[in-house]
């Protein structure tokens, strides 16, 4: 009975903790101490690859100067991003279910301008998550290191994002690799600026499980509620 007891305790902390999970952009000026940033590293090294090639690679970054530069390509990188979408109405779509106008021009307005990227300037640490080539599933392997960082990083009481807008536009990868040092085995998957939350955002709405789960064929809901 206890260990039945201990495992819904265990149960309901983990998935608390999941639930607590945001993506957070607003960091106060408390530094994330150095037993935090071990713990994430920790939560990141023990995760699933194909193979254990554990092919995942970590960079912390404390330096501003760094940090600054990173912001800005980030900035620049989303800016051109969303910029195209929006010009190809695709962004349009993605919030055509958006009623109130004046919310949808400021959500507009701040993919374009790449701010939604450019608040990694404001942390004190990141932490550049970086592949090696080489590795089957790469990019599979670090989601699922990624994955553990952000559940451990919410466990610790801390806010991240994890950002790819330095990484996807080969012009912004080749100026990150140079910042960073990073050489031709290896690709920077994500960076994830990491700090103490000024608030904790409201949770996004999420689609029921019986939008989500089906039952042998697509189209059949496992879940009927």
């Amino acid at each position: 009975m206890a260990g039945k007891q201990n495992s819904t305790e265990i149960r309901n902390l983990v998935m608390d903790v999941i639930y607590k999970r945001r993506s957070v952009r607003r960091f106060t000026d408390e530094p994330v101490s150095e037993e935090d940033l071990k713990m994430i590293i920790e939560a990141a090294r023990w995760a699933p690859s194909g193979e254990n090639s554990q092919g995942w690679r970590f960079v912390i970054i404390k330096d501003k100067d760094i940090i600054e530069k990173l912001g800005e390509i980030s900035g620049y990188g989303s800016a051109r991003r969303f910029t195209g979408e929006f010009v190809s109405k695709r962004l349009q779509s993605r919030f055509s279910g958006l009623q109130d106008e004046d919310k949808k021009k400021r959500a507009f307005e701040k993919l374009m301008s790449g701010n939604v990227s450019r608040f990694v300037s404001t942390a004190l640490v990141v932490i550049a998550v970086v592949g090696k080539k080489d590795v089957w599933d790469v990019q599979l392997d670090n989601a699922a290191a990624i994955e553990n960082m952000l559940i451990m990083i919410s466990a610790l009481g801390l806010g991240a994002t994890w950002v790819i807008a330095p990484c996807t536009d080969i012009r912004d990868e080749i100026e990150v690799n140079k910042l960073l040092g990073i050489t031709k085995d290896y690709k920077v998957i994500s960076i994830i600026p990491i700090g103490h939350m000024d608030r904790l955002p409201n949770p996004r709405p999420r689609l029921m499980l019986k939008e989500i789960t089906f039952e042998n064929k697509m189209g059949n809901p496992y879940f009927k509620e």
